[in-house]
């Protein structure tokens, strides 16, 4: 997958727009200066802050450092960023958590990194100085996932869990979010790579939290999150393999169990014990059903994968902004 450099700032394009948008919950201590960092870095952008049920007052210290603050009732990532993908309407999306630890001085060059090869997706690969900034359970998961995105798809990126994106017109008009939660950034990637996205990766410095911020993450519930994720991914993305593999383990139980019997028929010409043979015979079915399900399933998710094909390629191109959808 490409790399980018620090490339320029863009001069001479035409200008698209811009939309910083920032999912926000219980940010007080750092959400004001993320808004000031993305202002300064992204002068003409319009910054918007989606508050998640803050109770500590994140919403009215955005929008008194001159964000745009919209609300989101329903608590999880995943419904923020669904709210945000529906409600914003702009050329570019710039992506990043309330919690000041992306390097927002990076956005200006992975714009143009986007506009410069016509990208539908930049994501700000992290790079930590600083080992409470990313602890080393999440670096685990973050490799974990990471490996299983490359045997499913061929390619993946270095940072899969990153929340430092840049998005397109038409990855988020057609992007369905499903997730509920902090897996939003999972299902991002498996979107791009499903679809074959041109997609690159721009390395961003990772700070930690402002004194006085709290992370929201767990390694231990994030942990289970990321296998139930893998899991997930297996079955929806490759079913066959999924079932395959389930079937492949009832037929070999099955043939385990078969094989004294086999052994005692080709003996004696009898079978004389009959719940295994049933069981065998149970267990033959079920794997015949698991592999069939694969092929079955294998077959809608083609379909499905078509239609969001579809739905991706009816709006404009990142470097075509000046058209109008």
């Amino acid at each position: 997958m490409k790399e980018f450099p620090a490339v320029g700032s863009g001069e001479g394009l035409a200008s698209p727009r811009i939309a910083v948008i920032l999912p926000c919950y219980n940010e007080a201590g750092a959400i004001v200066q993320t808004v000031e960092d993305f202002r300064r870095a992204l002068p003409d952008a319009d910054i918007y802050v989606f508050d998640n049920n803050s109770s500590d007052g994140s919403g009215a210290l955005a929008a008194a450092a001159g964000a745009i603050v919209r609300r989101v009732y329903q608590q999880g990532k995943g419904h923020v960023v669904r709210r945000m993908f529906a409600d914003v309407d702009a050329d570019i999306y710039v992506m990043a958590d309330g919690d000041a630890t992306y390097e927002a001085a990076a956005a200006p060059r992975m714009v143009a990194a986007m506009l410069e090869d016509n990208l539908d997706m930049v994501v700000g690969a992290r790079r930590s100085e600083v080992e409470e900034a990313y602890r080393r359970g999440h670096r685990f998961g973050n490799w974990a996932l990471t490996s299983l995105l490359k045997r499913l798809f061929g390619r993946s990126f270095t940072d899969i869990l990153s929340g430092y994106r840049i998005f397109s017109r038409r990855f988020v008009k057609s992007f369905p979010v499903l997730s509920a939660g902090f897996e939003i950034e999972t299902e991002i990637s498996v979107h791009a790579l499903e679809l074959a996205m041109p997609v690159a990766e721009v390395v961003t410095a990772y700070g930690a939290r402002p004194e006085g911020s709290v992370s929201k993450l767990s390694t231990y519930r994030d942990g289970w999150r990321i296998l139930r994720t893998i899991i997930t991914l297996y079955r929806i993305e490759r079913p066959v393999l999924f079932f395959g593999i389930i079937a492949a383990v009832l037929a070999i139980a099955a043939l385990i169990l078969a094989a004294p019997l086999i052994v005692t028929y080709a003996q004696t010409g009898l079978v004389p014990r009959f719940p295994t043979a049933i069981l065998v015979t149970g267990l033959m079915i079920l794997a015949t059903l698991s592999a069939m399900c694969g092929l079955i399933l294998d077959t809608v998710v083609r379909g499905r994968r078509e239609v969001r094909r579809l739905a991706y390629l009816a709006f404009r191109a990142p470097g075509d902004h000046a058209r109008r959808d």
